[in-house]
């Protein structure tokens, strides 16, 4: 990877672009819909240089409709697509998800749709547009919640499923995933060495009506002792269940330097940083770190040079 800096607006940084997009595979942006054809580098412009030249445009809403000529950003999407309404209990329904979870996925969504665009240009030999937006993505990661809204009218929130909890030990705390058991409840108060409340609530309704006394009830045991205590009660029960940590405490976690999630990378301003690895592990293709990750504009020279760009589009550039 390189970085290069040109000014899109002059005249000699857009024949730059230009050159660039000859021998080009892909281009990528995230500008509001209509801008990049307004700069001139739209699809239209760009594959008549280059024909199999891939268009990936990452917007907030979509290229038409009532919301295109608006900004995106992650939190707007979480609150236009519902998402902002279900990220908690839904005693506390509405909350901002602390991390861009929108912008992470419309990411990923991007790149699948630029594998699919390559792959049909290996059979057909051009190129085409891509478009993915932060909103569409927000309402596919919901398919599940979608379907039980249009089929029953009902919120599907996982939060709010009645033996799944987050609960407090001496120590920290804990998460139990109270599913996929014939009868979990019971495998819950086995575990806490409590009477078998599944007698008395025996099915999925009685568990729900029952939720805050079950969870109460819960919540007084695992207050009783440490995070790895319960733990190994509760797995050797065969319960979902995991303690609940910050960030840097998963970065240590031994399972992290396993699957090789961090690497660490030589940098010309801060020496060896750690970055985060890639979650996809290829058996005939493992993915090498070969470069540091470029300072802004370094290699604009180079480039242009490569280009054979004209002196003033060098000093534009920059």
């Amino acid at each position: 990877k390189r970085s290069v800096v040109i000014d899109m607006k002059s005249e000699a940084g857009l024949k730059a672009i230009h050159e660039l997009v000859r021998t080009a595979d892909v281009v990528v942006d995230n500008f509001r819909a209509g801008v990049m054809k307004r700069l001139s580098l739209g699809y239209e412009a760009l594959s008549a240089i280059n024909p199999g030249i891939i268009c990936a445009s990452g917007t907030g809403f979509g290229s038409t409709g009532p919301y295109a000529h608006k900004g995106g950003q992650d939190v707007l999407a979480q609150a236009l697509t519902g998402v902002m309404e279900k990220t908690s209990d839904p005693s506390v329904p509405r909350s901002i998800y602390p991390t861009t979870l929108c912008d992470y996925t419309a990411g990923m969504h991007l790149v699948q749709g630029v594998l699919a665009a390559l792959l049909q240009r290996e059979r057909t030999g051009r190129g085409q547009k891509v478009r993915v937006s932060l909103y569409d993505s927000m309402i596919a990661m919901q398919m599940q919640e979608a379907a039980q809204w249009n089929a029953h009218g009902e919120v599907l929130n996982w939060a709010a499923m009645p033996l799944t909890g987050l609960f407090e030990t001496t120590d920290g705390a804990l998460v139990i995933v109270g599913a996929f058991k014939a009868n979990p409840l019971q495998d819950i108060c086995s575990a806490l060495e409590i009477e078998d409340l599944s007698l008395e609530y025996p099915d999925l309704a009685s568990h729900r009506n029952a939720k805050a006394h079950l969870h109460k009830r819960f919540q007084t045991v695992l207050a009783t002792d440490t995070t790895e205590h319960w733990l190994a009660r509760l797995e050797a029960h065969d319960l979902l269940c995991a303690p609940v940590r910050d960030l840097g405490a998963a970065l240590k976690d031994p399972q992290t330097a396993i699957n090789e999630m961090l690497v660490s990378i030589q940098t010309p301003c801060h020496g060896p940083v750690e970055f985060v690895g890639s979650p996809v592990h290829l058996s005939d293709a493992p993915l090498i770190v070969r470069h540091n990750p470029p300072l802004l504009g370094e290699h604009t020279e180079d480039v242009l040079e490569e280009l054979a760009a004209t002196a003033p589009s060098r000093e534009l550039a920059q």
